[in-house]
């Protein structure tokens, strides 16, 4: 069956006569037994409300069908996910390897509640090769976390050389697959212990939903995993897990209609004068569009525009003559967005140098002219401010 149909068809078949499509919200924190001797029969389903309900089956079936997973989990939030799945692998004395272009949030949880853990980390180079990578290993080093592609930058990393270097070495290897969305590239079928996704960009859809997956590529990983999650209580409402599996029933045609769009801009956006290089590997230009071609069967609409000069000013000009792109943080909906990433790059390790600022684009599913003439009226906002 096609992974479309697959996403779709609900996973559950109930005997009833007449049935709704989508699976009902069950509300409820106390599930009540008929006998005493049920009260802690796991046999019999959830034996309270927390465990999950209906939907919070279909939407773990689902994902975990899509990830070519063992198991995956859900939880509040992309972050959570993340600090989920490096928790669930290290110990005290511990170290974590990362991009430099991993995720702000994920680095700030490394700086701060790992370190008071016991935990260390380091950053290597977005482009550093699998074996570049392999040499900074040693005995402390347990779990490598990757992004393909990278934050903001969007380098695209070569995953199943460096996760068989990870399983040579005995290092644990956690792929953030946001981008992806689980469905344009498989982590777990290269090989990754764990594949990571904030359900609240593509999954969900229409920014209206928080939510995050961990999915585990064996049943020992995901043993750890769920071992935490019932220590910390990290569960979501079936009210969100509604959301997210309405969107997920959609997500195939979304994307597929979100990288034409994001195709349309980028080709008009590198070839204007005002912009330095555009950043998506989905262009034949990128440097890493041989690895993206390998490994992924499409492309996000996330993407990296670099202004050819000029400073915050200028680039606050632009942002703030937009119209049909919001300014705002996260993406994945059916809106576009646009923010200016030049203070996430001041937080790395060795920011990289670019010729002007970093505007991030999410381009959304309006119709990929209008924003074009909606950049058009920004970039000549930004020609405006730079040189006056």
């Amino acid at each position: 069956m096609d992974e479309r149909t697959r996403l779709i068809r609900s996973a559950t078949r109930r005997p009833e006569a007449r049935r709704p499509v989508n699976p009902p919200i069950e509300r409820g924190t106390t599930l009540l037994n008929r006998r005493a001797a049920d009260l802690r029969d796991e046999n019999l389903g959830p034996v309270y409300g927390i465990d999950g309900a209906s939907v919070h089956v279909e939407l773990r079936q689902r994902l975990a069908e899509m990830e070519g997973a063992a198991d995956t989990f859900v939880v509040s939030t992309g972050l959570a996910a993340v600090s989920l799945a490096l928790l669930a692998l290290v110990s005290s004395g511990d170290e974590i390897l990362i991009s430099d272009a991993s995720y702000w949030p994920s680095r700030r949880l490394l700086q701060r509640t790992m370190k008071r853990l016991g935990v260390t980390f380091r950053a290597h180079h977005p482009r550093a090769t699998p074996d570049e990578i392999a040499t900074l290993f040693t005995d402390r080093t347990r779990v490598l976390l990757m992004e393909s592609p990278g934050t903001a930058t969007f380098e695209i990393q070569d995953v199943p050389d460096v996760v068989a270097r990870c399983r040579d070495a005995g290092v644990h290897s956690v792929v953030d697959n946001t981008w992806a969305a689980g469905l344009l590239f498989k982590p777990l079928a290269h090989g990754a212990d764990i594949s990571v996704q904030a359900l609240s960009k593509y999954v969900s859809g229409h920014s209206d939903v928080f939510g995050g997956a961990v999915s585990c590529g064996s049943a020992v990983v995901a043993r750890r995993v769920n071992e935490l999650i019932e220590d910390l209580g990290l569960y979501v409402s079936p009210d969100d897990a509604w959301l997210m599996l309405r969107g997920l029933r959609t997500l195939p045609v979304r994307l597929a209609q979100h990288e034409a769009n994001a195709r349309h801009v980028a080709d008009w956006l590198r070839v204007r004068p005002e912009v330095s290089e555009v950043l998506w590997p989905a262009l034949a230009s990128s440097p890493d569009h041989a690895l993206w071609q390998r490994d992924f069967t499409g492309a996000a609409s996330l993407m990296g525009v670099v202004l050819n000069g000029g400073d915050t000013r200028s680039a606050a000009a632009m942002l703030d003559t937009l119209e049909l792109f919001g300014l705002g943080f996260s993406w994945g909906g059916y809106e576009s967005l646009a923010t200016c990433e030049d203070a996430q790059l001041a937080a790395r390790s060795r920011p990289p140098q670019m010729a002007g600022p970093l505007i991030r684009l999410h381009i959304g599913l309006e119709n990929p002219d209008d924003l074009i003439a909606d950049l058009t009226r920004g970039l000549a906002a930004y020609r405006s401010a730079k040189t006056g």
